[in-house]
């Protein structure tokens, strides 16, 4: 009995001290990534095995782009709600919304063109094998955002739309 005890306190001894160490050590990663929270592009490093030369020309062109994203990212939020105003209340679709939407759509057009020029800058900053898996990846996320709803709306994906 008194074996079956010691090893029961053991247990729990182990047991105890297994999770205060979990808790410091994630209390700690939770820490160093509050430290530094505006590293956006941390991932970037991680994935791409990048050194401290190439994030440094990463990080160059990342800044110098985000106020024209930015800037890109207002005029379209702007546009979309000139439009969803027209809409309100709205029994049919004016052809004053329509054009609306067709400016919007060209803004988002221009945004994907400029975010690919990026990518490519970015791409070309980084180790040869590395951009082209880069720029890959980011030319799938960007070109294919509506993929998914052309591709079940299509007939090829057995959809057939009454016209």
């Amino acid at each position: 009995m008194r074996r079956a005890l010691f090893i029961l306190f053991g247990v729990l001894a182990v047991g105890a001290a297994v999770f205060a160490g979990s808790f410091y050590l994630s209390r700690q990663v939770c820490v160093m990534r509050m430290a530094n929270p505006a590293d956006d592009l941390d991932w970037l490093r991680q994935e791409f095995h990048l050194n401290d030369a190439e994030m440094a020309r990463i990080r160059r062109l990342h800044e110098g782009y985000m106020p024209q994203c930015a800037e890109m990212c207002a005029r379209i939020a702007a546009k979309k709600l000139e439009v969803e105003r027209g809409l309100t209340g709205a029994t049919n679709v004016s052809p004053v919304a329509e054009q609306g939407l067709v400016e919007v759509a060209e803004l988002r057009a221009r945004c994907q063109g400029q975010m690919l020029q990026h990518f490519v800058e970015v791409s070309q900053a980084m180790p040869p094998e590395q951009g082209r898996r880069y720029l890959a990846e980011m030319q799938r996320l960007t070109l294919g955002f509506h993929e998914q709803i052309e591709q079940s709306m299509s007939d090829h994906a057995g959809h057939e739309h009454q016209h």
